[in-house]
């Protein structure tokens, strides 16, 4: 075979272990979802449950750089301190282990099982779970597919006296073998990837586990060019976040240079057999490397943490954005990109009914104190209303769930609710500025009347907002009742007013006024509904 087919084949075969293992990836992604979502929110300065959160993410996703590239998003966001960022991308070296162990497998006689039972799934099944269990099947099949062409392409180096002596003169040259697989990994972008082609080169006999371990040590050090690359233009603790992974995997490798004798009899031992076992003993070295490396580095976080700061000085001023816990990093993983959506749309909700709150309490006491404040807000709230619907245009075109799809969809809706509902308070905050500004006298039965339609709407808005956060069907409905209420409240304020006017307690300006309130109240109530709605027919 010449220099040229063997490209091809090696460049096909690694084309499918990566789309397969995107494949497979995706399906877990997308049949664990909301579990993934939530191991991620449950993150918290306790580091072993970073390094567990990490190495479950990343044995889901099957990718240690979006895992890590996630972490620079979140860090960027402000969501994750320096501290459990480094315990994540710790774990996420963990996670990367399962690919290596999983590909070590002598499964080439059934790999046909594996793509005609995923095929046949895929085509058969009605529902979307079905077909994403099918994806995955078919993805662990598809990476065997490309392991077993890389390793075919590349059996004819066994033959080859050039090759032979290119491993002899790596063999012993440990910072070689390691710049080697640095390399490699750098430019494919995957460790798994690179490692894969590692085990598929070593299965054919021309690479002796010496020679394999330095250049796997490299691979962990050439995955951290992803997320240096997806740091740039961030914040100081994204930058920071993206360094602790260079540095963890560093040192990690500067410890093991002088036990690489000691590791390669220990996987040996594990798993004898020569040149039959090599598979496995590089996923076992890769293994122990990883989760010794952890162990290892763990209690030292504090110490990473104050050598990445001394390098990046300083701390972040505050982000001029709107957004605080979305970031584009995160569409690397819909699900997760999903999750802090939500939380961002829930912050907008919250902000909006926070300015109806202030523009009644400052009608109500006769105080413009507040006023500027809600003018302020509904700048924010606008702002973000762009920021949000911008990222879930980009967060459509993902791969996305059935479901995951339906939530988004419902976003767009709820984020132009949530936008009115501002417009509407700051209605109410120009008509508080008119009364104090006026010296308008409302009577105390107009006051009360106001103050009791008032409290319908902060209930109704508080129904809406906790329902869409929770996904609360029977919650959502509850706000009908009181939706009807605010409606016929709307209808008996105005006749009260009627004849209040006919009695002469009050004068036209005033009417106006109140009228105005109580039409902002019902379209606000009309609002918080649409978006219980949502919740209801998701």
């Amino acid at each position: 075979m010449d220099t040229i087919s063997m490209f091809i084949g090696l460049f096909g075969g690694l084309g499918l272990f990566l789309y397969g293992m995107k494949m497979m990836g995706d399906g877990l992604e997308n049949v664990l979802g909301e579990k993934l979502k939530n191991i991620f929110e449950k993150i918290t300065t306790n580091p072993v449950k970073g390094v567990a959160t990490g190495a479950v993410i990343t044995a889901v996703i099957q990718s240690s750089s979006a895992t890590t590239v996630m972490i620079v998003g979140f860090a960027n966001a402000g969501l994750m301190n320096l501290y459990q960022a480094a315990a994540v991308i710790m774990g996420a070296n963990i996670g990367t282990t399962i690919t290596p162990q999983l590909i070590a497998f002598n499964l080439d006689a059934i790999i046909p099982v594996f793509l005609g039972l995923g095929s046949l799934t895929i085509l058969i099944s009605k529902g979307k779970k079905g077909r994403e269990i099918g994806n995955i099947i078919l993805g662990f099949g598809i990476i065997f597919l490309g392991m077993e062409l890389m390793r075919d392409t590349m059996s004819p180096l066994a033959n080859s006296q050039t090759f032979a002596t290119l491993i002899m003169n790596l063999k012993g040259d440990v910072i070689i073998g390691i710049l080697v697989g640095a390399t490699m990994t750098a430019v494919i972008q995957s460790s798994s990837a690179s490692t894969g082609i590692l085990i598929a080169l070593a299965s054919t006999g021309v690479l002796p586990l010496e020679v394999a371990v330095p250049i796997l040590f490299g691979n962990n050090i050439g995955t951290c060019i992803t997320a240096l690359l997806a740091s740039i233009g961030t914040s100081k603790a994204a930058k920071k976040a993206a360094l602790i992974h260079l540095f963890f995997n560093i040192f990690g490798t500067l410890i093991f240079i002088p036990l690489i004798n000691p590791l390669i009899q220990l996987v040996q031992a594990i798993s004898p057999g020569g040149t039959i076992e090599i598979k496995r003993q590089i996923a076992n070295a890769h293994t122990i490397f990883n989760i010794t490396n952890t162990i290892i580095m763990v209690p030292f976080i504090k110490c990473l943490v104050l050598l990445v700061n001394k390098i990046i000085p300083g701390e972040d001023e505050a982000l001029a954005r709107g957004v605080k816990y979305i970031d584009e990093r995160l569409l690397e993983t819909p699900v997760i990109a999903v999750g802090q959506t939500t939380k961002e749309v829930v912050r907008m909700a919250n902000l909006a009914k926070e300015n109806v709150q202030l523009a009644m309490e400052c009608f109500m006491s006769n105080n413009e104190s507040n006023i500027k404040t809600v003018y302020e807000n509904e700048k924010l709230i606008n702002l973000l209303e762009d920021e949000i619907t911008l990222y879930l245009v980009k967060l459509s075109t993902t791969q996305l769930s059935e479901q995951q799809t339906n939530i988004v969809t419902s976003m767009f809706h709820v984020v132009n609710d949530i936008e009115r509902i501002g417009d509407h308070a700051e209605n109410l905050a120009d008509l508080t500025s008119e009364k104090i500004q006026k010296n308008l006298d409302f009577s105390k039965d107009a006051r009360e009347e106001l103050d009791g339609m008032y409290k319908y709407i902060v209930n109704a808005l508080e129904i809406s907002i906790e329902s869409f956060e929770n996904n609360d069907i029977k919650k959502a409905k509850s706000i009908m009742g009181i939706e009807n209420r605010i409606d016929s409240l709307e209808k008996e304020l105005r006749a009260s007013h009627i004849r209040r006017l006919n009695n002469g307690v009050c004068g036209a300006t005033v009417g106006a006024v109140f009228l105005d309130i109580i039409s902002n109240f019902e379209r606000i109530g009309d609002h918080a509904t649409n978006i219980a709605e949502v919740v209801i027919n998701k």
